[in-house]
C-alpha cells in the first residue's frame, strides 16, 4: 500500500493508527532532512467533539514547550486532511518497554516518574490537565539518552485544581473512578492516571486490568482496594506514593503539591540545569567551610551536594563530560567520607560520662556514643539524656538515635538512615508539646542535627547509584539512563 503525499515531507512508514488520525514517520525535505512523526487527520470523518478536540491540541501545543512534552513542530491541511508535524520519538512509548522488561526496577520507575512529574508540573502552571495520560501516550526518545515524553493532548482541556466538569474524557483502564462513575471531577483525575502507570511499571499490569468494559466499571464501583501483588516488595516510601495516587475518593488522593514533593520521587534533586548550579553552589561552601577547619558543616555540605550530583552523573550522556563529572564526585566522595571519620574520631565519648582515663583503665569496653558528628556536644546531651528520664518516649527516641549514629560510623548508611527516620518521628511529635525551657532547647537542637545527619545519609546513600549506572552503555535501545 503506498504512502500519501504530504507537501514539504516525505513519508518513510506508518506507526500509529487512532480512531480518526494516522501517525507516520516522515523526513522533511530539503537541507536538514529532521526526521519528524506526522499526524494526518482525515477531515470527513471528524465529528463537532473531535474537531473541538483537535483545535484544542493544537492551541495547546503551540504553547507548551518544555523538555518532557512532545513538541509540535508545524501543522497544515488541505482539501481532505489536517497535519500535525511532531516531534520523532525513536524508542517507541512506555507501553512497548513495558511489555519487553516485564516489569520495572523501582529506581527506573522513579526516573520515569520525575520526568512525567516534572511534565506535570508545567501543566499545572499552565492550568492544563491532560485527560488521557497512560503508557501509550508516553514516548520515549532515545537521544541523548532515554527520555520520556508526553504526547497526545486531544483529549486535554484548561482545568484549574478547584474547577469541576462532568464530560467523559480518557482511557477507562486510566480514568480515574469519579469519572468512570459520571461525577463531578477536577485536574486531580491525572494524579489517578499516574497511580495506575506507576503500578504497570512496577507490577507488569495495571490493577484493575479486566476482560470487559462491564468488569472494569463494576471494580470501580464496588471501590475494591488496590493491593500490591502477591510477593511484592518496594520500599514504604515507593507504597506511600502509589497507595496514596490510587485513592478512589478523589479528596483523599494525594495533592499535586504533595505529589512533586513527595519523597519517593525526591523531585527536588532531579538532574536539571538549575539543580547542578546548586550543587556547584554547595560544593564551593563545603570547600570553603573545609578551609576554615569546620569539618561537620563541611561534611554535611558535600553529602548536600552529591544529592544533586548523582542523578546528573547518571543522566548524563557524553562520554567526556560524564567522566570529568565522575572524577569530581568521587573525589566529593572520598573527602565527605574523610571528613566523617574524623569528625567520628574527635568527637567519641562515653555514654555513661565517665572520663577518658575511666575508659583505658582496663576494666574492658564501656557503652559509648558517637556524638552526632558535632564537636563539642557530649556535655549538652548527656543533660538531655539525664533530664529526658522522665519522659519513657523521650528515652526511646534518644536510644534510637544513638543506634543511628553507631550505623552512620559504620558506614551503614541504609540502616542509619533508617534509624534516624524512626527516632525523629519519635522525638519531633514531642518537641511540638514539650514546654519552653532548658529541655525543650536541647531537645531541639538535638532533632536539628539527627535530621541533618539523615540527609547526609541520603546523600551517602545515592552514591550508590554510580556503581549500578555510570556504566551502563548509553547507546542501547532498553538502556535505563535517564535523564
Amino acid at each position: 500500500m503506498s504512502l500519501p503525499s504530504v507537501k514539504d515531507y516525505s513519508l518513510l512508514e506508518k506507526i500509529g493508527v487512532g480512531s480518526y488520525a494516522t501517525v507516520y514517520k516522515a523526513f522533511k525535505k530539503g537541507g536538514s532532512k529532521e526526521v519528524v512523526a506526522i499526524k494526518c487527520v482525515d477531515k470527513s470523518g471528524l465529528s463537532k467533539s473531535a474537531i473541538e478536540n483537535l483545535i484544542t491540541e493544537i492551541n495547546l501545543l503551540k504553547i507548551l514547550k518544555h523538555e518532557h512534552i512532545v513538541e509540535m513542530k508545524d501543522f497544515f491541511w488541505d482539501e481532505g486532511h489536517i497535519y500535525i508535524v511532531m516531534e520523532y520519538c525513536d524508542a517507541g512509548d512506555l507501553s512497548s518497554f513495558i511489555r519487553r522488561k516485564n516489569k520495572l526496577p523501582e529506581n527506573v520507575c522513579r526516573k520515569f516518574l520525575q520526568q512525567l512529574a516534572l511534565a506535570l508540573k508545567y501543566l499545572r502552571g499552565h492550568n492544563v490537565c491532560h485527560m488521557d495520560l497512560k503508557p501509550q501516550n508516553l514516548l520515549l526518545a532515545k537521544r541523548p539518552h532515554l527520555t520520556l515524553k508526553v504526547g497526545d493532548f486531544g483529549f486535554a482541556q484548561y482545568l484549574s485544581s478547584s474547577e469541576q466538569k462532568f464530560a467523559i474524557r480518557g482511557s477507562p483502564l486510566y480514568m480515574a473512578p469519579e469519572i468512570l462513575l459520571r461525577q463531578k471531577y477536577d485536574a486531580r483525575v491525572d494524579l489517578w492516571s499516574v497511580g495506575i502507570i506507576m503500578y504497570e511499571c512496577l507490577f507488569g499490569r495495571a490493577p484493575y486490568s479486566s476482560s470487559s468494559f462491564q468488569e472494569l466499571a463494576d471494580k470501580i464501583k464496588s471501590q475494591r482496594p488496590i493491593q500490591l501483588p502477591k510477593g511484592a516488595r518496594v520500599s514504604p516510601e515507593c507504597k506511600d506514593l502509589l497507595l496514596s495516587l490510587l485513592k478512589h475518593d478523589p479528596t483523599r488522593r494525594i495533592s499535586f503539591e504533595g505529589f512533586f514533593e513527595h519523597e519517593f520521587l525526591d523531585l527536588a534533586h532531579a538532574p536539571t540545569k538549575e539543580n547542578y548550579e546548586k550543587a556547584a553552589t554547595l560544593v564551593q561552601s563545603a570547600v570553603k567551610m573545609d578551609a576554615v577547619g569546620n569539618r561537620k558543616e563541611a561534611f554535611h555540605l558535600y553529602c548536600d551536594a552529591l544529592r544533586y550530583f548523582i542523578p546528573l552523573l547518571t543522566s548524563e550522556a557524553d562520554p567526556q563530560r560524564k567522566e570529568a563529572l565522575r572524577l569530581h564526585v568521587n573525589d566529593y566522595i572520598r573527602r565527605a567520607e574523610q571528613l566523617k571519620r574524623a569528625c567520628l574520631d574527635d568527637d567519641e565519648v562515653e555514654k555513661s560520662g565517665e572520663s577518658s582515663t575511666s575508659r583505658n583503665s582496663g576494666n574492658g569496653p564501656l557503652p559509648r556514643r558517637t556524638e552526632s558528628l558535632e564537636c563539642g556536644a557530649s556535655l549538652g546531651y548527656n543533660d538531655l539524656r539525664t533530664l529526658g528520664k522522665s519522659t519513657p518516649a523521650m528515652v526511646d527516641g534518644l536510644e534510637i538515635g544513638e543506634v543511628a549514629e553507631e550505623y552512620l560510623a559504620e558506614g551503614n548508611y541504609t540502616l542509619a538512615l533508617e534509624k534516624f527516620k524512626s527516632c525523629l518521628g519519635i522525638l519531633v511529635p514531642l518537641l511540638g508539646k514539650e514546654p519552653p525551657g532548658r529541655r525543650r532547647d536541647l531537645l531541639y537542637g538535638q532533632v536539628q542535627q539527627w535530621m541533618k545527619e539523615a540527609e547526609s545519609c541520603k546523600g551517602l546513600l545515592a552514591t550508590r547509584e554510580i556503581e549500578e549506572t555510570v556504566q551502563r552503555p548509553s547507546d542501547s535501545h532498553d538502556q535505563c539512563s535517564l535523564q
